[in-house]
């Protein structure tokens, strides 16, 4: 299989690339964390004046035909600045469901504006209850005339907080937990009956609890068919995994060229203390877990819009549990390296390593991948 880029790959590559290593520097990041929307708006526009907002789009969507392969070469680019922009909650899931799910007029109406920066997206889905459970949905869609009234709560609304629209599942049939009977709406986030609580998260971004109080939509608002919302969200999420093992491999990659510069300066009994055999093993064995993790979200990318839905889900199992184990081996290498510096908030490895841990936790950690990726591969 040729795993090399084309000319159009490496140049987006090059140019996210050093797009990140100008505007993103550590001392810039917290200027960006500090402000009201917890990330530069002005960057964001400039993600669109490159084409990175609607790069996974259709042309015919305003967008540029990219995919998961490009996807990916994004993400891991901000995984190396920790980029703070709503990239993943507006371009790879919520325009990704509109792109997926959406009708002629709704993409007409959205993607463009996603593409120009325009307007932001959020996916309202999780709920507190649920756990990693997509299927678990107790938020209600009541017909009503033509329309639809929608209450319940969704919880730790990735930037739903700053979004313009949502995009929320809620249950038109079936019981809790039932993947029949959850129907997509995009919803007005300023609507009336809609809260939303935003909040910091811990590794720098931001999140919203948001209650929907009777809010009522039309009949246009629905994504998709009515009662078959479940198969448009998996498939999004398991493309919004492979785009988050891409930002970890960025994280990663950071996190040891960071440790072995500690180590090839930090001094000890006269020496640089990377000339201490026991770290030299250490520092190998993140090399070793980088490289593992590399393969697997090259695989998953490759892998994100598999038409048979059981392989992608065995290998975005199968990435997700490696992203996740060779995350936390490296951040808990990097900062045991680093000593007490590496603990305190003026220094980078510590927010890398809050990041990779936000990553493992989202869409389902270790534990609940083994067991999704035991259900595909083992035999029924």
């Amino acid at each position: 299989m040729d795993f090399d880029f084309s000319e159009e790959q490496r140049l987006l590559d090059e140019t996210v690339r050093r797009l990140i290593k100008d505007e993103y520097d550590f001392e810039k990041r917290k200027t960006y964390r500090a402000s009201q929307s917890g990330f530069s708006r002005e960057l964001w526009s400039r993600y669109a004046e490159i084409g990175l907002l609607g790069l996974p789009f259709a042309e015919s969507d305003g967008g540029f035909g990219g995919s998961a392969v490009e996807t990916m070469m994004v993400m891991e680019n901000f995984g190396r600045g920790l980029v703070l922009e709503p990239y993943l909650a507006t371009v790879v899931l919520g325009g990704g469901i509109v792109s997926a799910a959406g009708s002629a007029q709704q993409k007409k109406a959205i993607l463009p504006q996603v593409a120009q920066g325009k307007l932001m997206l959020a996916f309202a889905h999780g709920e507190r209850q649920a756990r990693y459970l997509l299927s678990d949905v107790e938020a209600r869609a009541a017909k009503d005339g033509k329309g639809y009234v929608l209450s319940g709560a969704k919880g730790v609304v990735l930037h739903g907080e700053s979004a313009d629209r949502l995009v929320v599942s809620a249950r038109t049939g079936g019981g809790t937990r039932e993947r029949k009977g959850i129907t997509l709406f995009l919803v007005d986030a300023k609507a009336k009956g809609i809260e939303r609580r935003g909040y910091p998260t811990i590794d720098g971004l931001r999140a919203a609890e948001i209650t929907l109080d009777k809010t009522r939509v039309d009949a246009d608002a629905v994504l998709g068919t009515v009662d078959d919302g479940y198969g448009v969200i998996e498939h999004a999420v398991d493309r919004a995994i492979a785009a988050l093992a891409a930002e970890a491999v960025g994280i990663m990659e950071t996190l040891n060229t960071l440790t072995l510069d500690y180590l090839k300066t930090r001094k000890q009994f006269g020496v640089p203390i990377g000339s201490f055999q026991a770290l030299q093993h250490r520092m190998a064995e993140m090399v070793v877990e980088y490289e593992q993790a590399k393969s697997m979200a090259i695989l998953a990318a490759l892998s994100a819009d598999l038409a048979d839905g059981r392989e992608r889900r065995r290998v975005i199992s199968g990435a997700k549990v490696q992203i996740g184990q060779s995350g936390r081996f490296i951040g808990q290498s990097s900062i045991q390296l680093h000593g007490g510096m590496g603990m305190t908030e003026e220094y980078q490895a510590g927010h890398y390593f809050k990041r990779l841990t936000m990553i493992d936790q989202t869409f389902g950690d270790v534990d609940h991948h083994l067991d999704r990726f035991a259900e595909v591969t083992l035999p029924s």
